[in-house]
């Protein structure tokens, strides 16, 4: 499995989310689900799939995935399109 698969299995399993509706573009503000509960539960997600721990101030910070996906490539974890 890619690091693009797996993030995109994280993200899923994480916010409940629908394989088939899921776009590595998605906001915040578009899944109910990414809510201050789920900024620690990414986080943690993060830590035990990518080995990355998040800062509070980067987690709290993320504003989509595409938020994410850009601070997992500056710390050399291919997961970009």
């Amino acid at each position: 499995m890619t690091d693009r698969e797996r993030l995109k299995a994280l993200l899923i399993d994480t916010f409940l989310l629908d394989p088939e509706e899921f776009r590595f573009d998605l906001q915040r503000a578009q899944v109910d689900t990414w809510d201050s509960l789920g900024v620690v539960s990414l986080a943690v997600g993060v830590e035990q799939t990518f080995g990355y721990h998040l800062t509070p101030e980067e987690a709290m910070s993320l504003d989509g995935v595409p938020a994410l996906v850009a601070i997992l490539q500056r710390e050399g974890i291919s997961c970009g399109g």
